[in-house]
């Protein structure tokens, strides 16, 4: 694996691309997940605590259909697409370096039945 990164880190130097780590957005997070009906934050401050505490969850290697499971209870809902939207927003836009853990945990996940 760390063959692979090296090479395609040479490669993309080699064709002039810049390779970067990924940064957080907060701004991006904030409008995704305020101005979507069914969240309810109170305020900024509330949306970027649970936002971090999504990123926090996958650090700590909870597995997706666990966090999807958390943020269906916290917010009184079985819609899938609205849990994963949002779980898919703290993790690009606040914990963007998380995406790979998250997207293997998520590997064999088939939602609720």
């Amino acid at each position: 694996m760390r063959r692979l990164l090296v090479a395609m880190t040479v490669m993309a130097g080699a064709l002039g691309l810049s390779v970067a780590p990924a940064h957080a957005d907060t701004v991006a997070y904030l409008v995704n997940v305020t101005v979507r009906p069914g969240y309810n934050f109170a305020n900024a401050d509330d949306a970027l605590s649970y936002g971090y505490g999504v990123c926090d969850k996958i650090r700590q290697g909870n597995s997706y259909g666990q966090i999807i499971g958390d943020v269906n209870t916290d917010f009184a809902t079985n819609d899938q697409f609205q849990a994963s939207y949002l779980v898919s927003q703290a993790a690009n836009e606040l914990c963007p370096a998380m995406i790979w853990q998250l997207r293997q945990s998520a590997a064999h996940y088939t939602g609720a039945p």
